[in-house]
């Protein structure tokens, strides 16, 4: 299997990083979709998108298209916010193809993930009532209930014994980096404006499906 284009994605990230440090909009229109693009290709010719994978292949596009509407010069939260529910959704069926036993530590995974998801929501809707902006309150609620389950559903790979390590690292760093980059996305944007805000959210985001993307064909691939 090899990773050249996965070399190309991280170049396109880059590209993009530098785009959006420095307000380059129309460099900005290619290489934030780009990224997403390439990680498609190379799926396609590891794999081919057969058996699980093509949920990973479906969580690209979906990604794919979160990212457009989510940059178009009139933005569209909603059906942003709507593709990458479904991009989560992708994950978490992905994810699970594998039986993962319920035990201890995942118990004590889901507690902490849960008592995350608390916190996050509780933030953001409290900046969704200041700003005027309540009617979000229950699509976001929505949202951030499946990215936690699609967090979840990454870290208890960790304690599957039908998972390799290497590829159930890869996945849940990766899902980590993605609920990371959606939490700032949502704090910067409702709660409090965060300095570089926008380029911490896009390099997580770039991360994480990069890291999510190879970790899934290590484990269905091996």
């Amino acid at each position: 299997m090899s990773y050249l284009l996965i070399g190309v994605a991280l170049i396109v990230a880059i590209t993009d990083w530098v785009a959006v440090a420095t307000r380059r909009k129309t460099l900005e229109y290619f290489a934030k979709p780009g990224v997403m693009l390439v990680l498609l290709v190379w799926l396609w010719q590891a794999s081919g998108f057969s058996g699980s994978l093509i949920w990973f292949g479906l969580g690209l596009v979906f990604s794919m298209a979160g990212d457009i509407f989510l940059m178009l010069p009139r933005e569209r939260f909603i059906a942003g916010l709507v593709a990458f529910l479904l991009a989560h959704v992708a994950y978490i069926i992905g994810f699970n193809q594998t039986p993962t036993a319920f035990n201890l530590a995942g118990f004590v995974l889901a507690v902490l993930v849960a008592l995350v998801f608390l916190r996050v929501y509780r933030r953001i809707a409290v900046g969704l009532d200041s700003s005027g902006q309540p009617a979000l309150k229950t699509p976001v609620l929505v949202y951030s209930l499946v990215i936690s389950v699609m967090l979840l559903s990454a870290l208890l790979t960790l304690a599957a014994d039908t998972w390799q390590a290497g590829a159930a690292i890869l996945i849940s760093a990766g899902a980590l980096l993605f609920f990371l980059s959606d939490t700032l996305l949502a704090s910067n944007k409702f709660v409090t404006p965060i300095r570089w805000g926008r380029l911490a959210v896009i390099i997580t985001y770039h991360l994480g499906q990069i890291l999510i993307t190879v970790g899934a064909a290590w484990h269905y691939l091996s």
